[in-house]
């Protein structure tokens, strides 16, 4: 093993990787508490999900979320989406860093921005 000395045989340290980990979900999640917080949500959907669907979620790398353009999806369907993601595709899902509650207010939220 003297010869290299680079290689090393241990296991690498998982907790600091588990601890940014948790600390990302807290840091991007509005989260943290039961309760919806739908300011951070509607921050949530225009900088993290405008990142790829366009700042005014006309569309970019994924399509447009403009109410519009999904009024005829179904609720649960979107709540899918958001959750799970979509396979192949750049849309990832965001299960592990939000509740179910809040993809469905996203959901609903996209739907019906001005909530009329």
């Amino acid at each position: 093993m003297d010869d290299f000395p680079l290689i090393r045989t241990q296991k690498p340290d998982r907790s600091a990787a588990a601890l940014a980990l948790t600390m990302l979900f807290l840091a991007t999640t509005a989260f943290a508490a039961d309760a919806i917080d739908p300011a951070a949500l509607k921050r949530l959907v225009q900088q993290d999900c405008g990142s790829c669907h366009g700042l005014t979620l006309k569309g970019g790398l994924g399509p447009d979320l403009r109410a519009e353009a999904l009024q005829h999806y179904d609720q649960g369907v979107l709540t899918s989406v958001i959750l799970d993601g979509i396979p192949d595709t750049a849309m990832p899902p965001w299960r592990p860093l939000m509740t179910e509650e809040e993809a469905e207010w996203i959901a609903r939220y996209l739907q019906n921005p001005e909530g009329k």
